[in-house]
């Protein structure tokens, strides 16, 4: 009986440990002098850069750095510091974000931290123009969607629902007979009629488990994935798909507006609204629509394309502004034109316009929360502002300075309650 207590003892000893590994004892803190983060066109933005080991500075550490505006970096240098601080100053002459990013080597690792100071932010201007038959192109397309029925299915998934809320696996049709969306259906138990939320994805390929946490019991929520694939299939199928047939989808049939992949996309986060409103238990009037990055983008979208979208809530929303990096300036993500300057592209930057969030920005008119960070190398927050500033709906703009491309946990409390508000579900 001891050795058995004792073994139990070290296995309760052993599974705490390796479920607390948190941070990282050597931190690389790159400050701004103004707390906001943000600047005036012209002014200096003066950083102080601190590599701390253990929370104290660590002597005789060799960093690179690089400052610049974001993604154009003009300054590459290598360092060491004897007392583990510099300082460094920046500006630029026209609205933007510049950025310091430093990597420290530190036993055969590198530790990297960054800071990007924006100078009147405010008054960002995207870059890209619209196509004169925008709207046209996008009424044409749904009308010729929606002869194509719904023909909706949904199955029970019994091990995902509780006593409160029933859990179900759905697709209906898309652009054409035979393709489909699928998703994750979430409605509450208690008969009656619910505001509803529709989640739309970030990049990349993966299964759902559904949105049960949102607002349990007090509305509707459908999750829906984007690739026309059973989305309750086990992570290696999806792992192959990403890895084969759907590597770099995003850049699928780009030199033609109608062959794009994200034509069929957008198609089906609009018929994801056209089966929600069918839905017996939906209350008629309230609608709204989340998602980030790649689903920010979709977001934008989807409130653009139809009107019974009541609010929108965006977080580092990608695709906006393609056209930016064909005058030096940061893309939005996929970063279309980034390498190749636009060089032999002549009708994939005519396509992306009918595909960039900027267009869709300016055609919404709900409610919109926008937020993102200054930090993030993957959607420059030169885009997610220059975008943000298009928007002539009533807007929140919720800045989160130190955040590259993931969330804050207050960010994250931030968005659910807005989107609570909105609902009426608080």
């Amino acid at each position: 009986m001891k050795k058995l207590l004792f073994l139990l003892f070290g296995l309760l000893t052993l599974l705490p440990v390796s479920a607390q590994i948190n941070g990282k004892n050597i931190v690389v803190m790159v400050q701004p002098d103004h707390k906001d983060w943000n600047y005036r066109v012209g002014e200096k933005a003066r950083f102080t850069v601190s590599v701390l080991k253990s929370s104290t500075l660590l002597n005789n550490v060799e960093v690179t750095y690089e400052a610049g505006p974001e993604m154009y970096p003009d300054v590459k240098k290598t360092t060491v510091l004897k007392d583990g601080t510099m300082t460094w100053t920046g500006t630029m002459r026209q609205p933007g974000f510049y950025r310091l990013k430093v990597v420290a080597k530190v036993g055969g690792k590198e530790y990297d931290g960054a800071c990007t100071a924006a100078f009147s932010p405010e008054q960002l201007k995207p870059t890209t123009t619209e196509p004169q038959d925008f709207d046209a192109f996008w009424t044409k397309t749904l009308e010729e969607a929606r002869w194509t029925s719904l023909s909706p299915q949904r199955t029970l998934l019994p091990e995902r629902s509780s006593e409160d809320v029933n859990v179900y696996q759905v697709s209906f049709q898309n652009l054409r007979w035979g393709s489909r969306t699928y998703g994750i259906l979430s409605v509450p138990a208690r008969p009656g009629r619910y505001p509803a939320l529709l989640r739309v994805p970030g990049a990349g390929v993966r299964p759902y488990s559904g949105d049960t946490y949102t607002a349990p019991t007090k509305a509707i929520v459908l999750e829906i994935g984007i690739h026309g694939v059973d989305v309750t299939q086990p992570q290696a199928f999806y792992d192959n798909l990403m890895n084969g047939a759907l590597n770099n989808y995003w850049n699928f049939g780009m030199d033609d507006r109608n062959q794009c992949y994200y034509k069929r996309v957008i198609v089906g986060c609009v018929r994801a609204v056209d089966y929600i409103a069918s839905l017996p238990e939906w209350d008629g009037k309230t609608i709204g629509v989340t998602g980030s990055s790649q689903g920010g983008f979709l977001s934008y979208v989807t409130a653009a394309l139809d009107q019974r979208v009541t609010f929108v809530a965006a977080v580092h929303p990608a695709l906006c502004d393609h056209t930016a990096s064909l005058q030096g300036v940061a893309c939005g993500w996929p970063h279309y034109f980034y390498l190749n300057k636009g060089k032999g592209a002549e009708r994939q930057i005519e396509t992306s316009r009918y595909y960039d969030g900027v267009n869709f920005a300016r055609r919404i008119k709900c409610p919109t929360w926008v937020s993102f960070g200054y930090n993030d190398d993957v959607v420059p927050p030169t885009t997610a502002y220059a975008t943000y500033n298009t928007l002539t709906c009533p807007k929140t703009l919720s800045v989160y300075q130190q955040t590259a491309h993931f969330w804050y946990q207050e960010q994250w409390d931030e968005w659910l309650s807005w989107m609570r508000k909105q609902m009426n579900v608080e």
